[in-house]
């Protein structure tokens, strides 16, 4: 059936530009699309089924001889990527998929490879999935972990764009499923909080659950002294004020290991670790101890900023509170109307890697505090630590939500009440939009953010292993990694370039402070040894004055270099052919390519020093600490 110019389904093939991308497409799998300009690169696929069902695997097609690269969850928290060119490479709970149909694939216009995109995507309440079988069979997985919540059909479960170029093609992808859903919005849209512009520090892998306010302001100051003082806390778990169920009930269970994850919440304020105490008189003339009349956290986090030049304090806390929940019933929480739920995981993420959290709270349980009542918990814990001085919160464990949708209209309904009660919460109390998001990598949180703008990118460590179903260290001796460096390796160089670009680039090595320039489609050999590594920072060569050609590098000391230029334009100098102005922030050593000695350099009108080699053009001079906090220079290099 043709739905649109590009993307179609013939003689039972889903065809993209021509090119064939799956054979053996089933005749239950319809192709659909929606209003709006753009939609020629892409369609909707949907299925039918026989009978309702909370669950379905719905075959798209056989998939062989592409080659794709793919996301998907390797356990309920986190998601890595993948590469293969079958059906059967496909892992469970891929959420996003790539492939690359070369040229000379199928009956394509062109010689250029198309690539397609897929997003599996929520449906009312019904989430979807991407995974293959070892028949190379693409699967379309769709449920709603509540097994009253059934259906026997999707009609927009996964979405497929295709274009010639990879990048272009996801984001307009993810823009048509952003109209399409929504429920969400691009990050383009969304404000970044400002601790992204600083250095940070996360308590935990220093203290773990052992974090006290003494040891926050030790390692503080451990870090001011050796040189790279933080302007961005995490106080991370260990702060709060929990409790275990009965010991004797946890004892006679059959899961111990972990058993620690089924602590509850049992109060929204700071736990003794935090509270500060001061000596008293009493009346007897005897002498005590009495809580202070400023919150302990309060303090702590004064101190931070006054003492130690903290700009921005965030504190850690679970999506239910803590990772066992709220605890029922208790004292002054009552209200939050929490309730003892056990989780159920999805077949796809049982088939990957089982996680000790989850086989603790599946026997323990988890309290969860009701939907209509997340707001309330999160807006009155939100609002005691604004009160405090906190800035933000880093909100963990949200994946445990997709596990409790029975009983309320299944995980898409739970996990987006959740999520907007946490982002109005946020709004209320943040200004900032202080608020980082971790272990949240399903697409039922990814596609019901419409605020939260930072999440945390990854679990601790790669190369997963899908035999151990663990991270884990394949080649104990890896030998010598050969390769390139070319100038398109930048996909946005061109447009970044302009007009009239020739295809030249230069190419600087952080590590080695080598500058190489590169004539178009020259290539740069890179030979990296063990332990060894590199970063190179490609600009593109203008000419800028007849026989004069220019390009900016940044600060060279830094691994982002081009980080610190923020503009650069070429105009007419008054004692020079031309002036090439720059507008930079940072300080250090600062670097340009400039194909003869520039006749001087003028920082703030001031004219400076510099220094230039005349085999590699590297243009050379010192910007000072500047006296302003996000101070722009302005840097003219006279030719």
């Amino acid at each position: 059936m043709t739905v649109t110019p590009r993307i179609t389904v013939w003689d039972g093939r889903l065809v993209a530009h021509g090119r064939s991308v799956l054979a053996g497409v089933p005749d239950n799998i319809v192709l659909t699309h929606a209003s709006g300009a753009g939609l020629v690169d892409g369609a909707f696929v949907g299925a039918t089924a026989a009978e309702p069902s909370s669950m379905h695997v719905f075959t798209f097609g056989t998939l062989r001889d592409l080659r794709f690269v793919c996301c998907f969850r390797f356990k309920l928290w986190w998601m890595t990527q993948r590469m293969g060119t079958s059906g059967r490479d496909v892992p469970l709970e891929t959420q996003f998929m790539l492939l690359e149909c070369g040229p000379g694939d199928g009956h394509g216009d062109g010689d250029a490879a198309v690539y397609v995109a897929m997003l599996p995507l929520l449906e009312g309440q019904f989430r979807a999935a991407l995974q293959g079988n070892d028949r190379d069979e693409l699967e379309i997985t769709l449920e709603s972990g509540d097994k009253a919540v059934q259906t026997a059909q999707g009609t927009c479960m996964l979405y497929v764009h295709a274009g010639t170029n990879p990048f272009d093609t996801i984001t307009q992808a993810v823009k048509v499923v952003e109209r399409h859903m929504q429920t969400f919005h691009h990050r383009e849209k969304k404000k970044l909080p400002s601790f992204v512009d600083w250095f940070g520090w996360c308590t935990w892998d220093a203290f773990y659950t052992d974090v006290t306010a003494e040891s926050v302001k030790q390692g503080l100051k451990s870090l001011a002294d050796g040189g790279t003082p933080p302007r961005f806390l995490i106080i991370d778990d260990g702060w709060q004020q929990i409790g275990s169920e009965n010991k004797e009930e946890s004892a006679n269970a059959v899961v111990q290991e972990g058993a620690q994850f089924a602590s509850r919440l049992t109060g929204i304020k700071e736990n003794a670790k935090f509270q500060k105490k001061t000596k008293t008189k009493e009346s007897g003339g005897g002498g005590g101890e009495q809580q202070a009349q400023t919150p302990g956290l309060k303090l702590l986090v004064e101190e931070a900023k006054r003492e130690h030049g903290v700009r921005y304090v965030y504190v850690w806390h679970a999506m239910a509170g803590y990772w066992g929940g709220v605890k029922p019933a208790a004292e002054g929480m009552e209200h939050y109307e929490s309730a003892l739920a056990y989780p159920v995981q999805s077949p796809g993420v049982m088939g990957n890697q089982p996680d000790i959290v989850m086989d603790s709270l599946s026997v323990l349980g988890l309290g969860l505090v009701h939907p209509r009542r997340a707001l309330s918990f999160y807006d009155e814990l939100h609002s005691y630590l604004a009160s405090c001085g906190v800035d933000g919160v880093k909100v963990d464990v949200q994946n445990i939500i997709e596990t409790l949708g029975a009983g309320h209209g299944g995980r898409v309904a739970l996990t987006r009440a959740y999520h907007r009660a946490l982002e109005d919460s946020v709004a209320r109390n943040f200004p900032d939009n202080g608020c980082i998001s971790c272990m949240c990598h399903n697409t039922d949180m990814l596609y019901s953010a419409r605020q939260t703008a930072v999440v945390r990118a990854s679990d601790d460590g790669a190369g997963w292993c899908r035999v151990t179903k663990k991270t884990r260290v394949h080649d104990a001796a890896p030998g010598t990694l050969t390769g390139s460096v070319r100038a398109d390796d930048v996909d946005v160089i061109a447009g970044l370039a302009g007009d009239g670009w020739g295809g030249e680039a230069v190419v600087y090595a952080y590590r080695s402070g080598e500058l190489v320039r590169l004539p178009q489609g020259a290539t740069l050999p890179v030979t990296l040894k063990v332990l060894e590594f590199e970063v190179f920072h490609v600009s593109p060569v203008r000419a800028v004055a007849p026989g004069v050609s220019f390009a900016p590098i940044g600060l060279l000391d830094m691994f982002n270099s081009g980080g610190a230029v923020e503009q650069c334009e070429v105009r007419g100098g008054a004692n020079a052919a031309a002036a090439v102005a720059l507008r930079v922030r940072g300080c250090g050593r600062f670097g340009a390519y400039c194909s003869r000695r520039p006749a001087r350099c003028m920082l703030d009108a001031t004219e400076v020093e510099f220094s230039h080699d005349a085999d590699t053009g590297l243009v050379t001079l010192h910007i000072p600490v500047p006296e302003q906090e996000f101070y722009r220079w302005s840097l003219e290099i006279e030719v």
